[in-house]
């Protein structure tokens, strides 16, 4: 059984200078390497630079589209005829020497109930998409699916409905306006007694991939635009006032806005056309980042202390007790986990107070993820500790076991940080290499509405936390339990008979008190 003796004299053992500086540089890595990203990260715009839209829940959020709008008050409803869906796409691959017509997956055109027109504000909308057919979302990172896609025509429209009671909102389609199918009933928290209700348009930069490396890839957006065609518009408990046409953030900046089709509404003889670009969903702006990225100096450390602990396992001691071995494995630990835990905990907040104060949008976390995050980093980087110095225990060769644990976990995780081989092949490695228990630092969420780059270069692990953590425990396991229980005291050196117990022995003319 560990005591608490046993292990103050292994760290007693363990604190060597040298050691204890390794650990020291390490932490100030990691530290160093945060704070240089973080100032040398910072927002340019031509005057002030515009701010991210932020959901209730204080998390940043796309919401930029146009919006033809009036007030509706506490009851009503507003249903349309869609009868077409367009848009176009500009310079997109093979040869990105040309605009064309088409739809990106997750263009919008539709109806929408929104708490006010400030970007940010709760909201339920009902829509036809590009490939996802009639869906209807709200609040930013809820989707609910109706029905397959398809071309809207004149001949094959497609009614929808948004029906408001309270704060409640109800989402219903047809393909005759005369039977009506319910998409789903949502709630909206706080809904004030006068809405804005309308027809909207959107739709988010066309995605791809370009390769590099050897078979890596960073991904690429271009300007796109969705048009809706609309009529047969009537509103039920709609305030007195106009209809006011506008966009939700910023629009008709860019060329071909400019020179060929601005965003906007246009309505003429009952048929509304509503054009516009951006995204209503969970993601931010481009440039948002998430917490871990002011972690960039991790791989360093983790390569210093793979090779304090390997080296320290494979002490040339030969009889050794398992009680020692297993001692030994928790100092290392132990040392480890303080000075990562110090480490992060320094960086993390610190990092992305500079972002911030120098107009870096970054995804805000709870302080519970907060606390996931630099716990359970520190975790981490103590098992990949015991894990080095089970395998210094059992291959009792320090070069042997740094090369073993370097390759098991440090260049799997150093490699899949980077656009540098293929995702299909980085995913297989943070799963099947100890290296997939950094998945507990991932703050970024994947959201099946939203395309994105979801890769391990963009900071998308493959297994969730829990599981990539689990992954190195059993790495862990596999290699620290058979390096406690292979060294035992006064081990049996084959072909050599061990000594019978013998009483005391007496020399012949010596006294009690002779030498």
């Amino acid at each position: 059984m560990l005591t608490g003796e046993l292990l103050h004299r292994e760290w007693t053992a363990f604190r060597r200078p040298a050691r204890l500086i390794a650990l020291t540089v390490a932490a100030l890595i990691v530290i160093a390497a945060g704070l240089m990203y973080a100032f040398g990260n910072r927002a340019s715009c031509e005057g002030p630079c515009p701010a991210d839209p932020t959901a209730a829940d204080g998390s940043i959020v796309g919401d930029q589209f146009w919006f033809l709008h009036r007030d509706l008050g506490p009851e009503g409803a507003i249903t349309v005829r869609m009868t077409s869906m367009t848009g176009t796409i500009t310079y997109p691959p093979p040869d990105h020497d040309q605009i064309v017509s088409g739809l990106v997956p997750w263009a919008k055109a539709g109806i929408i109930i929104k708490d006010g027109v400030r970007q940010g504000s709760s909201y339920a909308a009902l829509m036809m998409t590009g490939r996802h057919g009639v869906r209807m979302q709200y609040d930013y990172r809820h989707d609910m699916a109706a029905g397959e896609g398809g071309d809207l025509t004149p001949r094959f429209p497609r009614w929808l409905r948004l029906t408001r009671s309270g704060d409640t909102v109800t989402g219903s389609e047809s393909a005759d306006g005369r039977r009506w199918h319910i998409v789903g009933t949502v709630r909206l928290a706080g809904l004030p007694a006068t809405a804005q209700v309308g027809l909207f348009a959107t739709s988010p930069g066309d995605l791809t991939l370009r390769k590099v490396g050897f078979g890596g890839a960073i991904e690429e957006s271009r300007f796109t635009q969705a048009t809706g065609v609309f009529d047969h518009v009537t509103v039920e408990g709609a305030s007195a006032g106009a209809w006011r046409s506008e966009a939700v953030g910023e629009m008709n900046q860019t060329d071909w806005e400019k020179y060929h089709n601005a965003s906007g509404a246009v309505e003429k003889d009952g048929v509304v056309t509503v054009s516009g670009t951006g995204d209503i969903g969970p993601s931010g702006s481009e440039g948002t980042g998430t917490v871990e990225r002011t972690l960039s100096g991790l791989v360093i450390m983790l390569i210093i202390v793979i090779v304090l602990a390997a080296r320290f396992g494979a002490r040339p001691d030969t009889a050794v007790s398992r009680l020692i071995l297993a001692a030994r494995a928790v100092v290392v630990g132990a040392a480890t986990f303080v000075t990562a835990l110090a480490a992060v905990g320094v960086v993390l907040p610190v990092g992305v107070a500079i972002l911030s104060g120098n107009g870096v949008p970054v995804q805000p976390v709870s302080p519970l993820t907060g606390v996931r995050v630099v716990v359970g980093t520190a975790a981490v980087l103590a098992l990949c500790a015991v894990l080095a110095y089970g395998l210094g225990v059992l291959l009792r060769r320090g070069w042997a076991a740094i090369i073993l644990a370097l390759s098991l976990v440090a260049v799997p995780y150093a490699v899949t940080a980077f656009p540098f081989l293929p995702d299909v092949v980085s995913q297989w490695l943070l799963r099947l290499t100890p290296a997939a228990g950094f998945a507990v630092k991932q703050t970024a969420v994947e959201y099946p509405q939203v395309v994105a780059h979801y890769a391990p270069s963009a900071g998308y692990f493959p297994l969730p936390g829990w599981a990539g953590f689990a992954v190195l425990c059993a790495y862990t396991l596999a290699v620290v339990w058979p390096a406690v229980n292979r060294r035992t005291p006064n081990r049996r050196t084959p072909g050599v008979r061990p000594h019978a117990a013998r009483g005391p022995r007496t020399i012949a003319g010596a006294g009690p008190d002779d030498g």
